[in-house]
């Protein structure tokens, strides 16, 4: 209507902690229930309006989050606690906002992101878990985690990594760059802890399925440098359960100073 002022645009950025093992992914879908549709209907209460969201990273089904990061944009203007406290009231158990905090109109939660680093978490036991089933994936042969660490460096770096990549991944170039990969041991729980700028689609299982096969002494440390080198997908180890996986931190320029809260799970020390 003319002469009507123009109402004001916020751009919001959050971070959500889900358990994605009820979930048919991020990613909203018709007639499947997804993380994202959850937290759009959220918020969508909370600011009277329809919203909608973008991520850092589409985790896969069954796939968790300690450190997705969404922004969307919105004419309401909520106090920080409103759409925290009042977001997680309208949310199921297993998804909760973490942080929120208002960003400039050039900040997009995928785009923007410098890195992305996830967690693939093992129970390595005689006995499967309980408790944490669907939180852990559980591996009953002895690993040795050293091992793995050692097999996982030829990884580092800017590679082809073809031979970690799903059949039907549609990103344009399978070129990613590592800049941190290690395993630990705390007790029971072997964890691969994997950062890069990009990840091709189940990149990280599937370098978790082929560290197993060294943990466990079924093949050799250099296996891994073989696998890269040749760039198939029929040469590697079959693809890691979900469940293990996490995505615990997205890193983006220091000028937007997003919160940087632990990266967990919580049941890990960071």
């Amino acid at each position: 209507m003319a002469g009507q002022e123009e109402r004001p645009v916020y751009h919001i950025a959050l971070g959500i902690e889900y358990d994605g093992s009820r979930y048919a992914g991020w990613q909203r879908q018709q007639e499947v229930d997804s993380v994202q549709a959850r937290l759009e209907a959220a918020l969508s209460r909370v600011a009277s309006e329809p919203v909608t969201v973008f991520c850092a990273g589409r985790t896969d089904a069954g796939v968790h989050a300690t450190g997705q990061v969404v922004h969307f944009t919105t004419h309401a203007s909520r106090q920080e606690g409103a759409w925290t406290m009042g977001v997680n009231a309208h949310l199921p158990k297993d998804i909760a906002v973490r942080w929120v905090k208002a960003v400039s109109a050039d900040f997009h939660a995928r785009f923007s992101a410098t890195a992305r680093r996830y967690r693939y978490v093992i129970y390595n036991h005689r006995y499967r878990p309980a408790v944490l089933q669907s939180g852990v994936t559980h591996f009953y042969h002895p690993l040795d985690a050293e091992r793995m660490a050692r097999a996982g460096q030829a990884l580092l770096g800017e590679n082809d990594f073809s031979s970690f990549r799903a059949a039907q991944c549609q990103s344009r170039t399978p070129w990613r760059n590592v800049s941190h990969l290690w395993v630990n041991r705390y007790g029971p729980y072997v964890v691969v802890d994997i950062k890069a700028n990009a990840f091709v689609h189940h990149m990280v299982r599937n370098i978790v399925g082929s560290l197993l096969e060294v943990g466990c002494g079924n093949q050799p440390e250099g296996w891994i440098a073989e696998l890269l080198a040749a760039r198939d997908r029929t040469l590697a180890a079959a693809t890691a359960k979900a469940a293990g996986l996490y995505l615990v931190a997205v890193d983006y320029p220091a000028h937007f100073a997003l919160p940087q809260p632990p990266m967990g799970p919580l049941f890990l020390p960071d």
